[in-house]
């Protein structure tokens, strides 16, 4: 029997014990071999929890085990715990792989399939899920036992403070000291913003001197504005315990910032930001957002307002938060960019010719799909009519008395089990033809569809434009000489070829003139030969 071994350690401490890694898929080999069973496939998830079926590895293996050609019949694993901890999901995949004739071996806990085995298995389960449940209450008791004790509950301390260890009796626990170097950055954040300086211009003035984060990478607003709320530098923890209950400690350890100063640059904060507008009253919507990218950093580019909201523009976000700075891809007006993308549709998918070539390229993938899927069937019909014509010649052999019982009864179990394997394989292949059966499209359809998007995407109103827009283009990408826009699907550019990017040529941003039209074409490929 060919098998597959999964192993999952949740954690490093866990892997550090007798379950680790390789500990358990030798004992998974072992197992097998003493079986004579070949170990086809090793799906390994390291530091994931069983509570959730999350897991790449976990999910690879089950994709695997629901194909027609599966390539195992059964997954050893080292205790039903290591397959999942979640009654209902070890019920759905249990019973989803006994569906498909892979069942799930626990080496540790042998259960059969009897009625009694089941209810095991169940209890099994059962009390493996109270296992997890109860260690996560007792690690959330811990945690908040921690926070009002002043420790640190772990992961990486904040800028500006290090993690140092102190031994409570035999238990280690960790405390915040301050980080010299990164204390002083921090207490002139503060004294920064005080003085009535943004976010933006602080990170501006760190990045000028050369200073960085914790990580080598340059100051941003965001992580600007994030510091300046952490109630951390002023001595105390904030900590969210069960149901978002906030448990705060003061004076948990050394503070960098005085309270008052720090409730100070909170009113700051709350006084400069934006005052919320109801939808109705913005002036602008950004057509492209979530599209556009910048090519240089492949940061999104932002929407915005100029001159009192007289201009609007798209932005590189890492300019916007760094300063130019960080990248120097300019400002690209709104009207322009939408305008000329708008063109670009109109140009290459919304014509009379370009469609007519789409509408054939698709009837030509529906016809040899649903080809592929007729010869699939068909070859399932003839490996079952081999079958049945060898248990007939059987059935033949034994009423004529050449064959004995015992000569033929064990080679017809076989071929009956692979006739009934055969009749659900067809079975299902001719529901999945009757249920996927595609139609083809008709090109007067899409033509007369066509007129109506074209009315759309100039009348239309702004969500039913976006939505037109996210249809054919997955992403559109800028930089000061060219836009390059990446299609959904294939366009058809030319005598049987097509392409699904492009890179056309724009004018700088600033400059006198418009976008012009596009000069060069890439990553085509010849569909038909």
């Amino acid at each position: 029997m060919k098998v597959a071994v999964y192993a999952r350690v949740s954690s490093e401490r866990q892997a550090e014990k007798d379950l680790s890694i390789p500990a358990q898929l030798r004992a998974l080999g072992r197992y097998a071999c003493e079986r004579s069973w070949e170990v086809v496939a090793e799906y390994v998830d390291k530091a994931e929890s069983a509570r959730s079926a999350n897991r790449p590895r976990f999910k690879e293996m089950v994709a695997a085990a629901r194909r027609k050609n599966k390539p195992f019949e059964a997954i050893l694993v080292w205790k039903l715990s290591r397959f999942a901890r979640n009654r209902e999901d070890s019920i759905i995949y249990k019973s989803l792989l006994r569906k498909h004739g892979v069942q799930v071996i626990s080496i540790n806990e042998p259960v059969d399939d009897s009625a009694a085995g089941k209810l095991l298995e169940g209890m099994i389960e059962v009390i493996d899920e109270f296992y997890s449940t109860n260690l996560s209450e007792d690690t959330l008791r811990g945690m908040r036992e921690n926070i009002e004790r002043g420790f640190y509950n772990g992961g990486i301390a904040p800028f500006g403070y290090r993690r140092v260890k102190v031994n409570i009796g035999t238990i280690e626990r960790s405390k915040l000291e301050p980080e010299e170097a990164e204390a002083s950055v921090v207490k002139r954040v503060f004294q920064m913003s005080l003085a009535g300086e943004g976010g933006k211009d602080i990170a501006k003035a760190l990045n000028n001197d050369g200073l960085k984060t914790r990580f080598g990478k340059p100051w941003s607003n965001t992580a600007i504005n994030y510091m300046l709320r952490n109630e951390v530098y002023t001595g105390s923890l904030v900590w969210t315990g069960k149901n978002r209950e906030l448990i705060t400690t003061n004076n948990a350890h050394p503070a960098l910032v005085l309270r008052d100063q720090f409730e100070k640059v909170q009113q700051l904060l709350t006084d400069r930001r934006p005052k919320l507008r109801h939808p109705r009253t913005v002036a602008s919507q950004y057509l492209l957002s979530s599209l556009l990218h910048c090519q240089k950093c492949g940061s999104p580019m932002i929407g915005c307002a100029a001159k009192s909201g007289q201009f609007f523009y798209y932005r590189c976000n890492s300019a916007l938060k760094r300063g130019p700075e960080a990248c120097q891809s300019g400002w690209l007006p709104k009207n322009k960019i939408e305008g000329f993308v708008i063109d670009q549709l109109r140009e290459k998918v919304l014509t009379e010719e370009n469609l007519t070539e789409l509408v054939r390229m698709v009837n030509q993938e529906i016809r040899l799909l649903a080809g592929r899927r007729r010869e699939q069937l068909a070859d399932i019909q003839r490996r079952l009519e081999s079958v049945e014509q060898k248990l007939l010649k059987y059935y033949v052999a034994f009423e004529r008395g050449t064959l004995s019982d015992e000569d033929t009864a064990p080679r017809i179990r076989e071929l009956r089990a692979e006739q009934t394997a055969l009749q659900r394989a067809r079975d299902e292949a001719l529901a999945e033809l009757e249920e996927t059966e595609p139609k083809e499209l008709d090109a007067e359809q899409v033509l007369d569809y066509a007129k109506d998007l074209k009315a759309l995407i100039s009348e239309g109103n702004f969500m039913k434009q976006k939505a037109f827009l996210r249809s054919f283009i997955e992403r559109v990408e800028f930089q000061p000489d060219q836009v390059a826009i990446n299609y959904t699907m294939p366009m058809p550019i030319g005598k049987n070829i097509t392409s699904e990017r492009e890179v056309l040529s724009i004018d700088k941003p600033g400059s006198p003139g418009r976008i012009r039209t596009y000069n060069q074409t890439v990553n085509s490929r010849l569909l038909y030969h």
